[in-house]
């Protein structure tokens, strides 16, 4: 058997499938994408890779399978979806999914595709697992699919820790021990037991936190959205099929933006670091609900607007009004007396968490640092909210 130092999970030992799996192209491609994308533009440490947690999100499924004492069948499959969940990502992960989506019509988790057309597929079926199982794992769906995809599954216990690790931040530390060791399944689903209320919690604090200082940091957001608008771009133009770039590395789509004229700009200020900045930077509270979460048509659609009273280039202007946030985790199943309740209605601190997210929320206007004065006032026009300026 294979073992793996890590940086985070110290020794991981693979078994022959995980072996072969990690082998493959798709998967060994994982290595030059990184798991936080534009995070390092505030974290210069945060440069680990979605190979990286792989191998850790499966390490945790193989903890938790062995505590529930699964089937070999059942084990088996869970182990081989933990690894590959990620294969689905394309360059930056979820700063591109977006463009993706709207392309391709498909999420990061949606990998039937993949597993049909690549030696991943083949892989899975010499050693007796059928990849549309694996895929409908990967999605949540299945028996014991949200182990893999769900409110507390061991996709986000390794990257709470992981990410925290990387970045040096202390909010992303939980005790995934304990979760692992009071994992139940009741009703052929998921709980855990009512002592580890407490660290469920934990969980719910840290992603808040991480959120906060790091998942949704501005100059990530601004970057990142700099990236969806370069990306649409490049699959408006045709400059590349849909399917091409998704299979793409963080390098690669880089060199791609270089390449192409009208998206060469933003290939330069990434790698300069010349981003975008705040032209607004806005509460919730006084932005009104219509202007919360538009779609993409109707988003770009605003940017024109703000850059036609702006007398700018539409080029110059990206608006970021993110949908109201919810808490995944609170939907996770705690036993208390022989009983299965949702974490929710156990735990006083999940509603009090859900309100801090919405505190948290920022809508954003970005301009280039020549042109904010102008974007700012006609943002402020345009979405009737404050011109406040932005420090």
């Amino acid at each position: 058997m294979t073992t793996i130092k890590d940086s985070v999970h110290d020794y991981i030992e693979l078994d022959p499938t995980a072996e072969a799996l990690l082998d493959t192209a798709p998967m060994q491609r994982l290595r030059e994408v990184r798991q936080l994308s534009t995070v390092q533009f505030v974290y210069p440490s945060a440069n680990h890779t979605r190979f990286e947690h792989s191998l850790g999100v499966y390490h945790l499924a193989s903890r938790a399978v062995d505590r529930l004492d699964l089937e070999p069948d059942l084990a088996d499959r869970l182990r081989a979806a933990a690894l590959v969940h990620d294969v689905g990502h394309g360059p930056f992960g979820h700063q591109t999914e977006p463009a993706i989506e709207r392309h391709l019509g498909r999420h990061h988790d949606e990998i039937d595709w993949l597993l049909e057309r690549t030696e991943l597929g083949d892989v899975l079926a010499e050693r007796g697992l059928d990849p549309t199982a694996i895929a409908a794992t990967v999605d949540g769906r299945g028996p014991l699919g949200e182990l893999v995809s769900g409110a507390l599954d061991v996709d986000r216990m390794d990257y709470l820790v992981r990410d925290a690790h990387h970045t040096g931040v202390p909010y992303g530390t939980i005790d995934h021990a304990r979760l692992l060791h009071n994992l139940r399944i009741v009703d052929g689903e998921l709980a855990v037991e009512e002592d580890t209320v407490a660290t469920a919690e934990s969980a719910l604090i840290a992603r808040t936190l991480m959120n906060a200082t790091v998942y949704r940091h501005h100059v990530s957001r601004i970057a990142g959205a700099m990236i969806d608008r370069a990306s649409e771009r490049l699959l408006a133009d045709g400059v590349l099929e849909p399917a091409e770039f998704t299979r793409l590395t963080d390098a690669q789509l880089l060199a791609t933006f270089e390449e192409y004229g009208p998206t060469a700009d933003v290939s330069r200020r990434l790698r300069e670091r010349e981003l975008y900045k705040r032209a607004i930077w806005a509460r919730r509270e006084t932005v009104p609900d219509r202007f919360v979460g538009p779609d993409y048509d109707r988003t770009r659609a605003l940017e024109r607007d703000i850059a036609a009273e702006a007398g700018v280039d539409p080029d110059a202007v990206i608006l970021d009004s993110p949908s109201d946030g919810t808490s995944p985790e609170s939907r996770a199943r705690i036993v208390v007396d022989g009983d299965v309740r949702r974490l929710a209605d156990r735990s006083s601190l999940v509603a009090g968490l859900d309100a801090c997210a919405r505190e948290m929320w920022r809508l954003g206007v970005y301009a280039p640092a020549d042109h904010l004065e102008a974007v700012r006032e006609a943002a402020a026009s345009v979405l009737e909210i404050e011109a406040e300026v932005v420090h």
